[in-house]
């Protein structure tokens, strides 16, 4: 099939360029990237016609006189041919269409877009549609059966799917592409192809090979490769009988193979190597037009497509020209070339089939890939086909000698590893781009054919005026901070790879210094910190240095680096650890401090990523700590309260509208709560112009069920607890905090507790009241106690007294701390609780819980004259002391009672303290002294009175004195209710100093009235319970009242 290539001409401006014939074969019509159609009347066409579609053209598919034509406004146009007039929308996407085709009658027309759908439009009527989901990333084409019963398409997931259109359901999928997140990032446009009229074989392009699939079963029944075919297919056309199929390459090879026969039977090369991204037919088979990214356009004519194969031993030099001949004793050496061999059927030594040139054609016809995938082993000659030639093919059957099968290796397959990258930048081979956008300001770089340059913005003027500085050395990463400008570019044949740095914070006159690395060492990573620079290099290098310009440090990386991030006095390094398999990244992290003494604080540590994802931005919050975001949108932010995981913090994709949309991150912020990041509509990159505008994400903790109002509060607590761990860490490091925010951040949390702590009652959920109980401070417990007892939930007011009770046992230095300021509400609690808060419950078990302790004092034993005259003197004299100890009181009634009132707490102490403030305070009047001593019992806390209450109880049951519990009791707790003024914070606590003091004094439990009744007073009343545990509260709370 020896056939000409013309001379290529321009068609459109750069960019991708689509092509296609006519019905009659008249006309070439081209689109590009200027979002024009030219119509051609053949290819010295010098003045074609052109329709303006859009900014952009990306496809377009022409039948039976209608153009139609996937635009840059998410639209599908439809125009009359040749006239170019408009004839409506076909259908509207959320985004770009990326490839058109008309089915075989040219009724229906079907689209894939980069919104992961693909649409099937009947032309006759638009608003008949069919819409077909399930890709997960951009379409990359779609074809139509020949008859119109299924339609293919394939995917930048990585996914070539054919669909049922009546059913709109997928019949199989075949997981055979690279997964890239969008159309410019992918190898191959994927072109599928169906083989005409007799719609046997869907054309499906595999990297460099041609899978065949049969319609119907969908089985792999063969594929075509080349020895000269290393890049990976881009395009496909199937000749219009079907026999021939065309393929355009990457690198700007075109191919024709004869199905049948399995042989490549021409090879075309683009005169200048540029991608071919369009390829079409004519109608009758003679010529195949193609265009490439540069917009240009080309032939290939004098094809021949007969299908005469009467002559078996027709010479197979009829099927390439000389140049291929050249071109084939250019590749091949002699102990690839065997001799020429007649085609016959014997059987001899030498059986390979070659063509009378004596060079194999092509290997791939007789000696099967040994790595393809639909086969186990190896396979020769016409075998690898099944009964294929009964279409005329002139292979016969071979046999070569067979060596040693090798073993087919089936397990997970390595995953190529993340280039190194520069955080906060967009791609480098863009010719306006972000060297780096952080929270201190913006590198732009400018490399076109006008200006070689770089500017430097800052957000806050005050830290320095912009910069335009001439990139005569090809930077290609750069940093800013608030004190340099830190830019590296890639060694040359003739030039090391350089670091420079322009220090414009620095005081003397001399603002810049360069160092050259050594030869063969090139800068991959670079990062800023507060006054050093470090630059990570190919030779598994970081190199660290003063911002002056001194060096300081070098070690050696564990494997070849990722990216680097600085902060301050900290530096976090990702390289590769390992090689990935299945779409994973293994990757490592280390983050090291500098000051007065170095540390590192996580060494070579796996860094998590998201299934399949990979590393796509680094740094830290603006409050200095580590975080980083995967190509998921998964950002995930360093706890170092627990061990220094990585936890998820927030997911972007939550918040995109379309999957074909991004957030690209430039900032962190802890307090407040903020993610910094840029919209990317249908992209991974914002543009340089205009100026993108920054949003903001709110934080979000992936809990379960935060729909529901215990949800939504577990996931406020915990985020506000992993946010402001960063006030620990930087006290511990010297660094000045607001203390007003840490306050209040530990009071929001202490709020949300006692909510979750009421839901939790409310729902019944005793035990994990008691959970969420041992996370607060002693204060709230209190709170927490009160709580309990109004909702009538003894049993769990109980147990909470049990933990404020080891609250209150804390080491002296935690409980002084509580007490002369605000309460210090602790991160983590469980940090700071000791090892009593497992102690034996007051209960012997589970089941007796419900019944209260109930406690009746003995009358004390008798005792001498002498030794209560002994215990009068060597007792200071207290109010309450009414009568002599020896003596038993006798049994008053109820109003007697009531009229002999014991003191208050705040009596109590008065006496205890007056000596002292009259002492501080000697001039004071009575009614001053009173007025200073009711200011100082106001600042005595809860746990103080109830210390001094229980001292004096303690005090007067141990000399022998009464000490009348059950008047205050009785007086402000009748029938066992409690005044509204009365707290109950701290009753059952002190039912625990009760059931401690009564054993050291004598008192003793009544078996007898250890019934739910209570237990009997002196006037024949009842102790309820509730009325004893309420001591401490009636005291503190009476005193000060008062």
């Amino acid at each position: 099939m020896p056939c000409e290539r013309k001379p290529m001409r321009y068609g459109h401006s750069e960019g991708h360029t689509e092509v296609c014939f006519d019905d009659t074969g008249k006309f070439i019509v081209t689109c590009g990237n200027d979002g024009d159609v030219r119509i051609w009347e053949g290819l010295d066409d010098d003045d074609p016609k052109f329709i303006t579609v859009g900014e952009k053209a990306y496809s377009l598919a022409l039948k039976n006189g209608k153009l139609v034509t996937a635009g840059s406004n998410n639209t599908v146009q439809i125009h009359t041919f040749p006239e170019g007039d408009p004839d409506g929308i076909l259908t509207r996407f959320t985004t770009n269409a990326t490839h058109v085709t008309f089915n075989s009658s040219g009724t229906r027309v079907a689209a894939g877009s980069s919104d992961f759908m693909v649409k099937v439009v009947e032309v006759s009527d638009s608003s008949q549609q069919k819409t077909l989901r399930g890709h997960d990333a951009p379409v990359l084409s779609v074809t139509f059966d020949p008859k119109d019963e299924f339609l293919a398409s394939s995917s930048c997931d990585g996914s070539v799917v054919v669909w049922n259109m009546e059913e709109q359901t997928q019949v199989v999928s075949w997981p055979l592409l690279q997964k890239t997140n969008d159309i410019s990032n992918a190898k191959s446009l994927c072109r599928l192809a169906w083989q005409p009229r007799m719609a046997k074989f869907l054309a499906v392009p595999v990297e460099a090979k041609l899978h065949l699939y049969e319609r119907g079963s969908w089985e792999h029944v063969s594929t075509l490769s080349d020895d000269l075919l290393t890049q990976p297919i881009n395009v496909l056309a199937w000749s219009p009988c079907g026999q021939f199929l065309a393929a355009g390459c990457v690198g700007g090879l075109l191919t024709v193979w004869d199905v049948n026969s399995k042989l490549c039977v021409e090879r075309q090369k683009h005169e200048k190597g540029f991608t071919v991204c369009g390829l079409a037919w004519h109608p009758s088979g003679s010529q195949i037009a193609y265009t490439d990214t540069e917009g240009c356009l080309g032939l290939l004519d004098g094809l021949s497509t007969s299908t005469s194969t009467k002559k078996p031993t027709k010479d197979y030099d009829d099927l390439f020209d000389d140049d291929d001949d050249r071109l084939m004793d250019e590749q091949l050496s002699d102990t690839n070339s065997p001799v020429k061999n007649p085609v016959t059927g014997d059987d001899d030594d030498d059986d390979f089939l070659v063509p009378a040139t004596g060079r194999v054609r092509n290997r791939g016809a007789i000696l099967d890939d040994e790595n393809s995938l639909d086969t186990g082993s190896l396979k020769l000659g016409q075998e690898r086909f099944g009964d294929d030639d009964d279409a005329g093919s002139t292979v016969v059957p071979v046999t070569a000698p067979l060596g040693p099968l090798r073993p087919v290796y089936e397990g997970p397959l390595p995953t190529p590893p993340q280039k190194a990258f520069q955080p906060g930048s967009t791609p480098a081979h863009l010719t306006h781009r972000f060297m780096m956008w952080n929270s201190v300001g913006i590198v732009r770089g400018y490399n076109d054919e006008q200006d070689n340059a770089i500017d430097v913005e800052f957000h806050d003027t005050a830290v320095h005026h912009a910069m335009h500085l001439t990139n005569s050395l090809g930077h290609t990463m750069a940093d800013v901070s608030q004190e340099a400008v830190l830019l590296a570019c890639p060694s040359t044949d003739e030039l090391a790879s350089k670091l420079q740095c322009l220090h414009f914070s620095s005081w003397d006159t001399n603002k810049e210094w360069m160092v050259d690395l050594p030869k063969g060492e090139d800068a991959k990573a670079l990062c800023l910190g507060q006054g050093w620079a470090a630059v990570a290099t190919s030779a598994l290098m970081l190199r660290l240095f003063s911002i002056g310009g001194v060096q300081r440090e070098i070690f050696s990386l564990p494997g070849p680096v990722v990216c680097v991030a600085g902060h301050g006095e900290q530096l976090l390094i990702i390289y590769h650890r390992a090689t990935g398999f299945d779409g994973e990244q293994a990757l490592g992290v280390q983050l090291l401090q500098f000051g007065r003494r170095k540390r590192q604080l996580i060494n070579g540590e796996p860094l998590p990523l998201s299934h399949g994802s990979y590393l796509s931005w680094l740094g830290f919050t603006a409050e200095g700590t580590p975080c980083y975001v995967d190509s998921d949108g998964v950002v995930r932010m360093l706890n170092r309260s627990l061990g220094s995981t990585w936890t998820p913090v927030c997911n972007t994709r939550d918040t995109c509208k379309s999957k074909s949309d991004h957030y690209w991150v430039v900032g962190v912020h802890e307090n407040p709560q903020q993610l910094r990041c840029i919209p990317c509509k249908g992209s991974r990159y914002p543009p340089t112009l205009p100026r993108p505008a920054v949003a903001i994400l709110p934080f979000k903790l992936p809990l379960c069920q935060t729909s529901t109002e215990k949800g939504q509060m577990e996931e406020q607590f915990w985020r506000s607890v992993l946010f402001h761990n960063h006030y620990s860490f930087l006290s511990s490091c010297g660094y000045d905090i607001d203390e007003d925010g840490q306050n209040q951040a530990q009071k929001e949390q202490q709020e949300l507790l006692m909510k979750m702590f009421a839901l939790s009652c409310k729902l019944e959920r005793e035990f994990r009241c008691v959970e969420l109980a041992e996370m607060m401070t002693q204060n709230v417990v209190t709170l927490a106690i009160r709580y309990a007892s109004r909702s009538r939930r003894m049993v769990l007011a109980q147990r909470l007294s049990e933990l404020a009770l080891e609250k209150a046992n804390q080491t002296p230095e935690e409980g002084l701390q509580e007490q002369e300021e605000e309460p210090e509400y602790l991160t983590n609690i469980l940090d700071n609780m000791t090892s009593s808060k497992k102690s034996t419950p007051l209960s012997g078990s589970a089941g007796k819980q419900n019944k209260s302790l109930v406690l009746k004092p003995l009358a004390p034993r008798p005792k001498s004259k002498a030794a209560s005259k002994k215990t009068q003197e060597n007792t200071e004299p207290t109010p309450v002391q009414q009568k002599p100890a020896d003596v038993p009181p006798p049994a008053l009634p109820a109003d007697s009672t009531e009229n002999k009132r014991p003191k208050t707490g705040f009596q109590l102490w008065l006496e205890e303290s007056r000596k002292s403030i009259a002492a501080d305070h000697p001039d004071l009047e009575e009614t001053d002294v009173i007025k200073e001593a009711m200011g100082r019992f106001r600042t005595l806390s809860a746990e103080e009175r109830l210390i001094f209450i229980m001292s004096m109880w303690h005090f007067h049951i141990k000399n022998g004195s009464r000490f009348s519990i059950k008047c205050h009791i009785l007086r402000l707790c009748s029938s066992c209710g409690q005044p509204p003024s009365v707290g109950l914070c701290s009753n059952l606590v002190m039912t625990l100093h009760i059931s401690r003091l009564s054993a050291e004094s004598g008192m003793t439990l009544d078996g007898k009235e250890r019934g739910v009744g209570g237990c009997e007073g002196e006037d024949g009343g009842v102790w309820d319970a509730c009325c004893l545990g309420t001591l401490s509260s009636v005291l503190v709370s009476e005193g000060t009242k008062h």
